[in-house]
C-alpha cells in the first residue's frame, strides 16, 4: 500500500528525507519519559530541558546522529546488597530523540539540579539568488541537433 504524503508532488525535488524525518518524529512522540521542555531563549536560540533526577553526568549521553539529537540515560544497578521496602523512584533507562532541522547546531549541554539543559542555535543562511546562463545545446556537446536522440539500428535475432 503506497502512502500519500504532501511531498509526492513533482514540484518538490529532493525532499524525500523530510518524509523519513516525519516518520521518525511520529515514532518518538509516544515516549513519555523523561518529561522535557523546549523554550526559545533568543531570536535564533533554543533550549531543551529534560528532567533527569537521579542521573549523574556519567549516566547520560547526548549525541547527534543523522540530524537527530539523541539523549540516552542509563542508571547503574543498585546491586543485591540494597533491599527496598518500597521502590517508587524509577531508575529505568531512557532514550529520547529530537529531529533537528538543517542549520541547527548544539552549543552545549549542562546538568543542574536534576535538569539536563541542551542549548541549540539555528543558523539562518542568507538568501542566495543565482542567475543560470542559458547556452545552446550544440555548445555543450559540440554537435548540431544534440537534443535529438540518436537512431539505433536493432538487428533481428539470428537463428543458429
Amino acid at each position: 500500500m503506497a502512502r500519500i504524503t504532501g511531498f509526492n508532488s513533482p514540484l518538490f525535488l529532493g525532499f524525500d528525507h523530510l518524509e523519513q524525518m516525519l516518520d521518525r518524529v511520529s515514532k518518538t512522540s509516544a515516549e513519555g519519559y523523561p518529561p522535557y521542555n523546549i523554550e526559545q531563549t533568543g531570536e535564533y536560540s533554543l533550549r531543551i530541558t529534560l528532567a533527569v533526577a537521579g542521573f549523574s553526568m556519567d549516566n547520560l549521553q547526548v549525541t547527534v546522529e543523522d540530524n537527530q539529537l539523541v539523549v540516552r540515560g542509563r542508571m547503574e544497578d543498585d546491586g543485591p546488597d540494597r533491599v527496598y521496602l518500597h521502590r517508587g523512584i524509577a531508575s529505568r533507562q531512557f532514550h529520547r530523540s529530537f529531529v533537528l532541522a538543517e542549520g541547527i547546531d548544539i552549543n552545549g549541554a549542562s546538568l543542574d539540579s536534576g535538569l539536563l539543559h541542551i542549548d541549540l542555535e539555528q543558523h539562518i543562511p542568507e538568501p542566495e539568488v543565482r542567475t543560470i546562463k542559458i547556452i545552446k545545446a550544440e555548445a555543450v556537446t559540440g554537435k548540431k541537433n544534440a537534443a535529438r536522440p540518436k537512431e539505433i539500428d536493432i538487428a533481428p535475432d539470428c537463428e543458429d
